[in-house]
């Protein structure tokens, strides 16, 4: 299941690079895609949080990173989600049981989208795991970041307080 992930990005990647799908890039307009939330709730469009920061996270039961970011991501949650912010984990586990176990191990406090949430990883041209796009109240992307290192979280916690106050 690793590896079709990883061919799946590849693909994506690729695809990209021959310019048949347009990357998300800073300042350009979110990319719409209808979020499956975990745990049954019910779909949205991810345009339905404009108005909102928001802080779209793609991540991978496999991906090492990701679970160095999943702290991070509740402490930002817990200090910000009642001035504006929305975090928004996207799972690209084929395997529902293999998010599950992730998820027993790493608690998130934030939004859990799982499912088929492949078309969503299209449309931004994900490009690694995890990888972060950080959308302001208007809908455009103002960052983006790949990777995951806990020397980075002050930083792009820095970000989402200047999104915060705009």
């Amino acid at each position: 299941m690793k590896q079709h992930i990883f061919f799946s990005l590849c693909a994506v990647w690729v695809l990209g690079f021959v310019g048949l799908i347009q990357a998300a890039e800073i300042g350009d307009a979110s990319p719409d895609c209808q979020i499956a939330p975990h745990e049954h709730q019910a779909s949205y469009a991810l345009k339905h949080l404009q108005g909102k920061v928001v802080y779209v996270d793609f991540w991978a039961s496999w991906c090492g990173p990701c679970a160095k970011s999943f702290p991070f991501l509740n402490a930002l949650d817990q200090e910000f989600n009642t001035k504006g912010l929305q975090i928004i984990g996207i799972n690209l586990d084929e395997q529902p049981t293999e998010a599950a176990d992730f998820l027993a191990k790493y608690p998130a406090q934030f939004t859990i989208a799982s499912g088929d949430n492949q078309q969503c990883a299209e449309n931004f041209a994900v490009k690694a795991m995890p990888s972060s796009y950080l959308i302001d109240r208007k809908g455009h992307i103002r960052h983006i970041h790949l990777g995951f290192k806990p020397d980075e979280a002050d930083q792009l916690k820095t970000l989402v307080n200047q999104l915060l106050a705009e």
